[in-house]
Parts: C-alpha cells; sequence; structure tokens
C-alpha cells in the first residue's frame, strides 16, 4: 500500500514537472514576439518616436543579454523552483505594467519582462537536468517546442488579438498575463508538494566547483548560443518593420513571423534528440551556419519575393542552432 502511494506521488510529480517546463516555456518569448506586429499602433496610439519605438523592442533583449551572466552567479543561493517562481512574479508584474495606459509604464513593464525572460531562460536548463536527467535530449525538445509554438502563435494572431479582445494592442500584449499566471500557479504547487527535494538540489547546486568563467569550451557555447540569439531576435524585434518597407501591410508581416516558428517546431523537437545520440556535433553546427547564411542573404537580396521559402529556412536554421545550443550546455561541466 506504501509503494503504490509513493509511486502515485511521484507520477503526480513528474505531470507537475512536466507542466512547470511547458509553461514556463510558453512565457519565454511569446511577451517579445507580441510585440513586432503591433509595433505601429503602439507607437501611434502613444506618439512614441524612432527612437522609443526601436527602444521599445531592444529593452527586454538588453536586459536579456546583461544579466544573464549575473542570474548565473547568483543562482546556487536559491532553489531552481524558487528562482522560477521569482521570475515568474517578475514577468507577471511587467505584463500588467506595459499595457496599463501610458508610456512610462510602458518602458518600465518591459524592463520587467526582460528581467523575467532572462531569468528563466537562464535556469530552464538546470531545471531539466535536474528533474529529467535520463531524458535530456526528450525534454530540451518538448521546452523549445513549448517556446516556440507560443512564439509563432503570439507573432500571427497578435493583431487578431486585439480586435478579438476589442482593446488592440493592449489585448495583443495583455493577454500573455494569463499564461504566466498559469505558469505560476504551477510552479506554487510544485514548491508546496516538493519541499524536501527543493532543498536537496540546493544543496547539490552549493557543492558545484564548475566554474563556467575559467572553461573555454563553456565560453565556446556561449558565443555560439549569443550568435544564435543576435539573429533570432534581431528577426523578431526587426522583420515586421523591414517587410513593410518591402512593402507587405495588414498582418502579412505577422505571419512571415509565425512561418518562421512554425519551422522551427520539429527541428527543436528532433533536433536534441539527434545530436544527443551524436559523438560529435561539427558537422551540425556547420550544417546550420551554412543553413542560416543562405537564408539571411534570400531575405536580404530577394526581399519579398520568396518571402515564405526564406521564413523557412530562417526557421530551421535558428531552431537547430537554438536547441543544439541549449542542449550543450547541460554538458558544459563536462567538456
Amino acid at each position: 500500500m506504501k509503494n503504490k502511494i509513493i509511486r502515485k506521488s511521484s507520477y503526480i510529480i513528474l505531470i507537475i514537472n512536466v507542466l512547470v517546463l511547458i509553461l514556463v516555456s510558453s512565457n519565454l518569448r511569446s511577451p517579445i514576439t507580441s510585440v513586432g506586429p503591433v509595433l505601429n499602433q503602439i507607437s501611434s496610439s502613444l506618439h512614441l518616436d524612432n527612437l522609443q519605438s526601436s527602444m521599445l523592442t531592444s529593452i527586454p533583449l538588453l536586459l536579456f543579454a546583461s544579466c544573464s551572466v549575473l542570474v548565473s552567479r547568483f543562482s546556487h543561493r536559491f532553489s531552481i523552483n524558487r528562482f522560477l517562481l521569482y521570475a515568474l512574479i517578475i514577468l507577471s508584474f511587467g505584463l500588467f505594467m506595459r499595457v496599463f495606459g501610458s508610456v512610462w509604464t510602458l518602458f518600465t513593464g518591459s524592463i520587467f519582462i526582460g528581467l523575467g525572460v532572462c531569468i528563466g531562460n537562464v535556469i530552464i536548463p538546470g531545471y531539466i537536468k535536474n528533474n529529467f536527467p535520463k531524458q535530456i535530449g526528450l525534454m530540451t525538445g518538448i521546452f523549445a517546442v513549448s517556446m516556440n509554438l507560443t512564439a509563432a502563435l503570439a507573432s500571427g494572431y497578435s493583431v487578431s488579438l486585439g480586435e478579438w479582445t476589442g482593446y488592440g494592442w493592449r489585448g495583443s500584449l495583455g493577454i500573455w498575463l494569463v499564461i504566466a499566471l498559469l505558469a505560476l500557479f504551477v510552479v506554487v504547487l510544485e514548491l508546496l508538494l516538493n519541499k524536501s527535494r527543493l532543498q536537496q538540489t540546493g544543496a547539490s547546486r552549493v557543492k558545484s566547483d564548475f566554474n563556467m568563467f575559467k572553461s573555454p569550451q563553456a565560453w565556446n557555447i556561449s558565443v555560439f548560443m549569443g550568435l544564435q540569439s543576435l539573429v533570432y531576435y534581431s528577426l523578431i524585434s526587426w522583420l515586421p518593420a523591414v517587410l513593410g518597407d518591402y512593402g507587405m501591410q495588414g498582418n502579412e508581416p505577422g505571419w512571415v513571423l509565425f512561418i518562421i516558428q512554425i519551422s522551427m517546431i520539429p527541428i527543436t523537437f528532433i533536433g536534441p534528440i539527434i545530436a544527443n545520440k551524436m559523438k560529435n556535433q561539427k558537422a551540425m553546427i556547420v550544417f546550420i551556419s551554412v543553413l542560416m547564411l543562405a537564408s539571411i542573404l534570400m531575405f536580404a537580396w530577394l526581399k519579398s519575393e520568396w518571402i515564405y521559402a526564406t521564413a523557412v529556412l530562417l526557421g530551421l536554421s535558428n531552431g537547430l542552432s537554438f536547441s543544439l545550443s541549449i542542449l550543450f550546455f547541460f554538458f558544459a561541466d563536462k567538456i
């Protein structure tokens, strides 16, 4: 009887772990990708100039880039789940503030969103490694799929969501607060059900003597992911505006972003599973580099011609490079 109770409890915890992974991942890109398609609406509504509009899309990325190392250095002081809790509280507050009604709250909310996304991105690989040590490839794929699926929906349906809610761009951006609060609820539930294991996890992280700053391979992985993120977030932030200059109007730029991110989903799921079984991923890295360069050149030269074919190639190269870089981080302390 006791063994049955233990097994049942283990299954419940496993389900909650998977839900935490899916829901937290769903909040790591959608708050950013939802902005581009409605940026013109925001600028017109709040009378933003070009500099302010550019800062609106850049602030979360600057926070992400500047605070990631800081979060990594202090992550051992709390359990991973508590860090996720703090990330979701900060993110939820930012999502609320961003649509509150003024330029000041818009930018304040963007700062909090950037910080929340930063913490979540840094902590999630550790969450996967601690909770799914034997399914790293599979769970990395689920993580990437969840993140890219909601990012795709945020891009493709951003304008439509504003019309559906009746609140325009505020509805487009504010609706993602629902997902953040749902993720927050599940993380709190996990904390309540799993306190003893969280304490053990925190202790194990403190004992780790791996120093990323002294590892050449860790720096190589960081540069690889940094370049991937630079390409991806540049596309997310500026592609709708560039496509507008190319003559695309209305929902079309958002749908191009949707195609890019939908194209990422199959490869981000399959890629980590395949890469995890390979002894050497150099060939995959070369393939990614060639594909990404080719897709960027197509976009620059062909402009809006063959734009959906270009979008698919952009999605494949960015999806595979992202999932591969996340997978590398799991083994940074072993190579």
